[in-house]
């Protein structure tokens, strides 16, 4: 049986990652340790691990026709990611940003987004999600996403929705269309009622998603699902390099798990395991595993527990 397509909607970057030994207290210049020019962007990156994962994946995205665009689509064509929705548009430049990391991990990130780009989505080929898995998307393109999930939703297919703080505040556009939403801390706290997790689990459950989760950075992955099922995942302990992109690995790998039908506990287990992989090289994908890698290191954690 044909392995069927996972669809990723949103956004997609070129990161300028340089390491240092440390911030400086004031402005000054400083040579870098170690510097790459790698893929970003939340969904970018989310292709990209279920990608590295061995899964079917295509990105549907908007970028600039430009020289940093055309690294973006060289790169995740090279890991395996489907790029012919990534429409490049010349009255547009390709999103970039200037992430500077420090011998603890600690990070200075600046990015810059045209706001040029077009917000159409009217040239997406909808027929194509009816043969897909599941769709993701980052919410960084309200139009993309609501095609998409609009569509998925009426033909039963899961969507999955990675809200953070630059897109948290779009969430009441879309919520009545997912069924797994998972966001960051920040966002989690700040764009959902309650007055502790919990309550804020809750209070997504009761507005109709399946599952809903908060990634904790250190702390973990806590989460809810429609049967009043409660879950917290730990955060595998690892040598951290980098941990740009993180958390869009923990959302591919999750999307990734999802499609090959494991339980939201093995879900989160596999998307804690990425996440922290993900961490061991310098930009967002450079430690992206492979499902060998992955699975051995799950075999590992639990060895050694």
């Amino acid at each position: 049986m044909t392995e069927k397509r996972i669809i990723a909607v949103g956004h997609a970057a070129l990161d300028y990652v340089y390491k240092i030994d440390k911030f400086p207290h004031a402005p000054t210049k400083l040579r870098a340790i170690e510097h790459i020019a790698s893929g970003g962007g939340m969904a970018a990156n989310a292709a990209a691990t279920i990608a590295k994962l061995g899964g079917k994946v295509s990105l549907w995205s908007r970028i600039g026709n430009d020289d940093a665009g055309a690294i973006v689509v060289q790169q995740l064509r090279r890991i395996g990611v489907d790029t012919k929705n990534v429409r490049a548009f010349n009255t547009s430049r390709s999103p970039t940003a200037a992430v500077i990391v420090d011998s603890r991990g600690e990070r200075l990130i600046v990015s810059e987004d045209d706001h040029n780009l077009p917000l159409s989505a009217d040239w997406l080929p909808a027929q194509d999600i009816e043969a897909a898995s599941v769709v993701f998307s980052d919410l960084t393109w309200l139009e993309g996403t609501r095609l998409v999930f609009g569509t998925a939703h009426k033909l039963g297919i899961p969507t999955v929705l990675d809200i953070d703080l630059g897109s948290g505040m779009l969430l009441s556009k879309i919520i009545g269309l997912t069924d797994y939403a998972i966001f960051s801390a920040p966002a989690f706290r700040q764009f959902v009622h309650g007055h502790d997790d919990h309550a804020r689990l809750t209070h997504l459950i009761e507005s109709g998603v399946q599952h809903a989760g908060v990634t904790l950075g250190a702390k973990g992955y806590a989460w809810m699902n429609h049967e009043g099922k409660t879950g917290e995942q730990a955060a595998f302990g690892i040598e951290a390099v980098d941990s740009t992109g993180a958390g869009d690995a923990f959302h591919g790998a999750f999307t990734w798990a999802l499609a090959k039908s494991y339980d939201e506990t093995e879900c989160a287990r596999i998307a804690a395991a990425a996440a922290a992989l993900s961490c061991r090289r310098l930009g967002a994908r450079a430690g992206l595993p492979a499902k060998s890698e992955l699975e051995e290191f799950i075999r590992t954690q639990f060895q050694e527990s």
